[in-house]
């Protein structure tokens, strides 16, 4: 039977690149599909993959091309990509490139702009809760998903070393997380959306604006904040899992990362937790 039509490539190759330029960083965020046409239908017709450029290959590549171009705008990135394909293997006819972006927005302080944190564009799902009996009414405001990073300024070092430990301790990694708080009233605000507001903020601006020795270590300092900027909030609650950016190693390529491109991986995540109250 014939062979009409082949193609292969390699899917959701996600990276992650920072562009430092001095202070201010830029960051883009890929998740990369790579089709390949060509010379190819040996490897389905007669088991032949002599020609076959392996899809791990290609992953390799769209770092190797990520690490080489670290500014380049998400089009031009996408062009580079399929002419180094194109211009290393003669048996390639055609390639596809989809490139789907993972908008960050640079977060802003007091109007200014901050020079490497970020809040995911469209962010959190806000929601209310409120608990009723004759008696009493508790009343809860909060946000899931509410997703933030820095691309530096954050560090995990001096814990538990043992046999079982690969992890290397680091003063200068990208730290993210999908938020989930929620925050207690002991008193319901005049204007609920602007202490919402507030709450939000504070607690953003604390985990921007200075060194996170961990994620537990800025959730806590985060829900102080919180209670400190909105005095209604009695109790909140934050719980954040750690979103991992791993760098990519580039050196069996003659390259290196430089704390430059990373591997986006949500699974699996450490998972830190806490509540924090104004009063016991």
């Amino acid at each position: 039977m014939p062979l009409i039509h082949n193609s292969y490539g390699k899917g959701r190759v996600r990276v992650m690149r920072v562009h430092r330029d001095g202070d201010r960083n830029e960051v883009r965020e890929l998740s990369v599909q790579v089709m390949l046409e060509g010379d190819f239908a040996a490897s389905y017709t007669e088991a032949d993959n002599r020609q076959v450029v392996a899809t791990d290959t290609i992953k390799n590549i769209v770092y190797i091309v990520a690490r080489e171009n670290i500014a380049a705008e998400t089009e031009p990135f996408g062009q580079i990509l399929a002419r180094r394909l194109l211009d290393r293997y003669a048996q390639v006819a055609a390639v596809s490139v989809i490139l789907h972006e993972t908008k960050w927005v640079r977060a802003a302080f007091a109007g200014a702009p901050h020079p490497h944190s970020f809040v995911l564009d469209a962010n959190g799902r806000p929601f209310a809760e409120v608990l009723a009996t004759r008696d009493e009414m508790a009343v809860t405001s909060g946000i899931e998903g509410f997703t933030f990073m820095k691309s530096t300024q954050s560090g995990w070092e001096n814990y538990v070393m043992d046999d079982y430990t690969t992890l290397p301790p680091t003063h200068d990694r990208l730290s993210a997380t999908a938020m989930d708080a929620r925050w207690t009233w002991a008193s319901l605000p005049v204007d609920c959306p602007a202490a919402n507001a507030r709450v939000l903020g504070a607690m953003i601006e604390m985990f921007a604006t200075t060194y996170s020795a961990g994620v537990q270590d800025s959730l806590y300092r985060m829900g102080e904040a919180a209670l400190a900027a909105v005095p209604e909030v009695a109790t909140i609650s934050l719980a954040c899992p750690n979103k991992h950016y791993l760098p990519v190693r580039l050196e069996p390529f003659g390259l290196s990362s430089d704390n430059c491109v990373f591997i986006p991986t949500d699974e699996p995540h450490g998972q830190i937790e806490c509540v924090i109250a104004r009063t016991l």
